[in-house]
């Protein structure tokens, strides 16, 4: 898949991938590059602009395998940003579908 495409519709994927369940960044990947190759690196610096932009924040959760996990969870200013991109993201799908 173009590099372009998937820049474009990250943040939105990854806030989507939280709305419903708080995830740590290992978690994230692996769901996320299920169909879409994405990078660690790629996916933790669109946390990182997240988290500075207060859509999400994080919390330390002991894990029963290793040390303690990073979990990130959405923050209602993160919920209302993801709504509207959401809906920008259709209606951007709906138009370029009709001209192709």
């Amino acid at each position: 898949m173009d590099a372009q495409f998937k820049k474009g519709v990250l943040e939105l994927v990854v806030l989507s991938q939280l709305i419903n369940e708080d995830r740590y960044g290992y978690e994230l990947t692996e769901n996320i590059s299920k169909e879409l190759a994405v990078t660690a690196g790629t996916l933790y610096l669109i946390l990182k602009r997240l988290k500075d932009n207060d859509y999400v924040e994080t919390y330390l959760k002991e894990s029963p395998s290793g040390p303690a996990r990073k979990y990130y969870h959405i923050t209602s200013k993160g919920i209302e940003y993801q709504s509207k991109q959401k809906q920008e993201w259709q209606t951007f799908v709906e138009r370029t579908m009709k001209l192709l």
